[in-house]
C-alpha cells in the first residue's frame, strides 16, 4: 500500500479526523448506549468493552487486551469473558449501534435528515470504504469493516467514523510497539502534554497510582520525562513522541489522501456542527477543541 504522506497532506487528514471524532466518540457517553447495555445485563464498563469488541466475536480477554493496548489487563478480565454469558456478541453490537442511534436522533432532532447529513454520510463513507481493502495487521479495524452497513445517514456517518478511527488506533497501535512504549506509558507520555489530565487517564483506563508512579520512573530513565516535579516531556521526549504521533498521522492518511483535499474541507464543513453538538452533550471536554480547530 503507498500513500502521500507529505506534510500538507497528513495535516488535511489529520483535521479531518479530528473533526469526525466526537461524533464516533460519543457513543462512549452515550446514557442510550448503557441503558441498551444494562437491558443485556451488564454494567456500562462492561458494556464498552463487550461492545466495541464484539465484532471479532466472543473474544478472550487476551485479545481484547491486545488490540485495546493502553487498558490495565485486570480491567479488561473483569469484563471479559463474563459479558458473552450475558449476551451474544451480535446482541451487543446491535445494542451499541441502538443506544448511539438513540442518542443521535435525541441530541440533533430533524438535522439527521438534512441534506447536510445526507452529503456528509456519502463522504465519509467514501473514505472509509478506501479501507477495506487494507485490513493487514489492523486487526480491531477489519472486524468492523466486515459488519454490515446501516442504511440511514446518520448511523452510515456514524459507522464510517468507528471505521475511520479503528483504521487509525491499529495503526497507533504499530507506531506505539514501535517506539517501544507499553500501554500505560503512552498514557503517561500522553498526560505529560497537558492535553489531557494524568489522572483522567489513569483512571479511566484503569491504572493504580502504583502502577502509574512506575512507568513515570520507568520513562525518566529512559529518558522521555523531565526529573522535575512535574510530569513534563523532556526535547527528546516530545521528538519521540512527535515522531510516534507523525507514524500514526501516516499510517491512518490513506482514506483521506483518496478523498482528497477539497473533499476534506467539505466534509469537515458538514460534519462539524453535527460534532458539535454530540460534544456538547456527551463529551463536553473536547468542545474547546472542536471549537478551535474550526479556523
Amino acid at each position: 500500500m503507498t500513500q502521500n504522506t507529505d506534510t500538507d497532506s497528513l495535516a488535511f487528514a489529520r483535521q479531518t479526523w479530528r473533526t469526525l471524532e466526537p461524533y464516533h466518540g460519543g457513543v462512549y457517553f452515550s446514557p442510550e448506549a448503557a441503558s441498551q447495555y444494562a437491558e443485556l445485563g451488564v454494567d456500562a464498563r462492561t458494556g464498552y468493552f463487550a461492545s466495541r469488541s464484539a465484532a471479532i466475536g466472543a473474544a478472550p480477554a487476551d485479545l481484547v487486551i491486545a488490540t485495546f493496548y493502553n487498558f490495565n489487563p485486570e480491567l479488561v478480565r473483569r469484563a471479559i469473558p463474563a459479558a458473552w454469558e450475558a449476551a451474544t456478541p451480535q446482541q451487543f453490537t446491535a445494542a451499541r449501534l441502538a443506544g448511539m442511534d438513540a442518542s443521535l436522533r435525541r441530541i440533533l432532532g430533524a438535522d439527521i435528515s438534512s441534506p447536510a447529513m445526507a452529503r456528509a454520510a456519502e463522504l465519509a463513507r467514501t473514505a472509509a470504504e478506501a479501507t477495506v481493502h487494507h485490513p493487514q495487521g489492523r486487526p480491531l479495524f477489519a472486524a468492523h469493516a466486515a459488519l454490515p452497513w446501516p442504511d440511514e445517514p446518520h448511523l452510515v456517518l456514524w459507522h464510517a467514523q468507528t471505521l475511520l478511527r479503528e483504521f487509525r488506533g491499529d495503526g497507533h497501535v504499530a507506531a506505539l510497539l514501535t517506539a517501544g512504549l507499553s500501554g500505560i506509558e503512552a498514557l503517561v507520555t500522553h498526560a505529560a502534554t497537558g492535553e489531557v489530565d494524568a489522572k483522567v487517564l489513569r483512571d479511566s483506563r484503569g491504572w493504580t497510582p502504583e502502577q502509574w508512579d512506575q512507568a513515570v520512573l520507568n520513562l525518566r530513565e529512559r529518558g522521555w520525562l523531565d526529573e522535575g516535579p512535574d510530569l513534563a516531556l523532556t526535547e527528546d521526549g516530545k521528538r519521540r513522541r512527535a515522531e510516534f504521533e507523525r507514524t500514526t498521522d501516516s499510517l491512518a492518511a490513506l482514506p483521506y489522501v483518496t478523498l482528497g483535499p477539497a473533499a476534506c474541507a467539505e466534509l469537515r464543513s458538514l460534519a462539524r456542527p453535527f460534532s458539535l453538538a454530540v460534544a456538547k452533550d456527551l463529551v463536553p471536554w473536547v468542545v474547546d477543541r472542536l471549537s478551535v480547530e474550526s479556523a
